[in-house]
């Protein structure tokens, strides 16, 4: 399927579910607490990194680009006007990009919708035991690899970016023609992101690093979400939750 088509899919998705969130108050406070809570979770599992020198900044990125619980309808939106736009403006490796960060916009948004849905049923529950009765409810653990995949290609695709000949002065010399086409919130992202990568990269190995740190710690939190007994899991998240600020 083409690069224009994925992304309008996505979009289309992921502006129903918010209708359907925006029909039902109590749907949506539950989203929010779950994104909330899965912030939380990421600045806890990441406190290290992000109070580090050289990994901060990338790890501020992650958190506040694909695991915060920000509104990201302004960019769903831009996405949505230039998504045939998109494959005429940017290199290809830029649109990949693009396309991954749609995919997995979408997959999020409806693996927290599902959530949701159990976490009212769990109501007047301690938030942790809330959070996980509510991930083995779902299930779904191939999505969930797949979350993590599409995570750690975005981070992978950026890298490469970084090392496109002229690509951070292409660029540079897109702002205003991708504020004037209504592109201001992926521009941003692409050189928030870029800027980023290059930075590790100018380190030695800090990427690559990076993103081997997210795979691990990840894999092992899903691992622990499905296989572990209930109260280990139960105390390892509330152990995760309780790092210093």
């Amino acid at each position: 399927m083409e690069a224009t088509q994925i992304i309008r899919d996505a979009v289309t998705h992921v502006t129903l579910i918010r209708q359907t969130a925006a029909d039902k108050p109590a749907l949506a406070r539950a989203i929010s607490d779950i994104k909330n809570f899965q912030a939380r979770r990421f600045a806890g599992t990441y406190f290290d990194l992000l109070h580090s020198d050289q990994y901060q900044p990338a790890a501020q990125f992650f958190l506040e680009e694909l695991y915060s619980e920000r509104n990201y309808a302004e960019r769903d939106a831009q996405f949505a006007r230039i998504a045939a736009a998109l494959e005429r403006l940017f290199p290809q490796q830029v649109v990949e990009t693009a396309v991954s960060l749609a995919q997995l916009h979408r997959l999020t948004e409806d693996l927290d919708l599902a959530m949701a849905q159990s976490w009212i049923s769990n109501d007047n529950t301690p938030e942790v035991t809330r959070y996980v009765r509510a991930w083995r409810a779902v299930d779904r653990r191939s999505d969930r690899n797949t979350q993590l995949s599409t995570v750690l290609n975005i981070g992978h695709e950026l890298d490469r970016l970084t090392r496109t000949h002229g690509l951070r002065m292409l660029l540079k010399m897109m702002r205003g023609p991708a504020n004037l086409a209504g592109m201001g919130s992926l521009q941003r992202f692409l050189e928030a992101g870029f800027d980023t990568f290059a930075a590790m990269g100018r380190k030695g190995d800090g990427a690559r690093h990076f993103l081997a740190t997210v795979m691990t710690r990840e894999t092992d939190l899903i691992d622990r979400l499905f296989d572990a007994d209930t109260v280990t899991c139960e105390t390892e998240i509330s152990r995760i939750l309780g790092q210093p600020r």
